[in-house]
């Protein structure tokens, strides 16, 4: 474990090095305990930079793996009750064209989850080992910082004490508050993900299940496991959080799911968008709306139908009339 997380703690511990030489260039006191969690901050905001391509791609994924739901659920049953080769064969050879169809895979979701756990658990190894003493010097991290970031205090807490493990009630008092904010926001982001940016039909099946026990699951799991995770983890995983939350809302509110309440929500608002673009205009701004709204709707309801009577009627009377006219000549 020593040997393949290394690479990370050497990464992790400069990115918070080099944070926290820009905050002390900035004016903040170098030895204070909100100059290193404002590095840990730091450390956030370059990581999840770095991670927005696959933040986008788990959101088209987790769009798409709710809106396939109710094929799988059908293909499921389809092949409900046999448990022959062939029968398995032919449900996973299914399933697998529902996928490639809609460009999506159950682990796509997953993935910057997935990516970010190994630096949690570098970050986790820095602030335990490095900080604590028993690990020495990494990267940029010297021994003068580690004596400086070990003594720094955040609200009276030490950055490398837990709510277990710690003395005096300052560190249990600020453990326990980023714990609340931890959950908190965790239990946010699963629900806005899954109840405003998701159609009817997608919050029914087991896929919506699994969903919805994730987003009660994973707050419990916190809860119990947070505690012992240092001070400066519970800043960088609250931090992540409200990062993901407000990276989330952007997404949703500007590309929502067709069929969502988010995408009710954003014809609402480019509707009364255009609607004050006409007042300003002197139009009448609820000629506009009335106007605007069935064509986004329809838009959003598209059948596969190409036919539109009234560009066809359109200057359609003159072209009709040549032909009319030349057969009275020729008759």
């Amino acid at each position: 474990m020593d040997t393949l997380l290394y690479p990370l703690e050497w990464v992790v511990a400069n990115i918070v090095v080099i944070w926290h030489q820009i905050w002390t260039f900035i004016g903040l006191d170098p030895t204070a305990g909100i100059t290193w969690a404002l590095a840990i901050v730091g450390l956030v905001v370059t990581i999840r930079a770095a991670l927005i391509p696959l933040f986008v791609k788990q959101i088209k994924a987790s769009r798409a793996m709710q809106l396939i739901a109710p094929d799988l659920k059908k293909v499921q049953d389809k092949y409900k009750g046999k448990k022959d080769q062939a029968s398995r064969e032919a449900m996973s050879r299914e399933t697998m064209e529902l996928y490639s169809k809609h460009k999506t895979n159950p682990f796509a979701s997953c993935l910057p989850m997935l990516i970010q756990a190994p630096i949690f658990f570098a970050l986790f190894r820095v602030l335990n080992y490095n900080l604590g003493g028993d690990a020495g010097p990494i990267g940029l991290l010297s021994q003068d910082l580690i004596d400086q970031a070990a003594n720094a205090t955040f609200f009276g807490a030490h950055l490398n004490e837990t709510f277990f493990n710690s003395e005096g009630m300052s560190a249990k008092i600020v453990s326990a508050v980023l714990i609340i904010a931890m959950v908190a926001t965790t239990f946010l982001t699963q629900h806005q993900l899954t109840r405003k940016n998701l159609p009817a039909s997608a919050l029914e099946g087991p896929m919506a299940q699994q969903q919805k026990i994730l987003m009660y699951a994973l707050p419990f799991i916190f809860v119990i496991t947070g505690p012992n995770f240092p001070v400066g983890v519970l800043i960088y995983w609250t931090t992540t959080n409200i990062w993901t939350f407000g990276q989330q809302f952007y997404v949703i509110r500007n590309n929502p799911t067709p069929g969502s309440e988010a995408e009710r929500q954003h014809k609402e608002r480019l509707a009364a968008k255009a609607a004050r673009k006409a007042a300003r205009r002197g139009e009448d701004p609820n000629a506009v709306v009335i106007e605007q709204a069935p064509a986004i709707e329809d838009e959003s309801k598209r059948s596969g139908q190409r036919q539109q009577p009234k560009r066809k009627n359109r200057g359609g009377s003159k072209p009709q009339a040549l032909p009319a006219d030349d057969t009275k000549d020729e008759s």
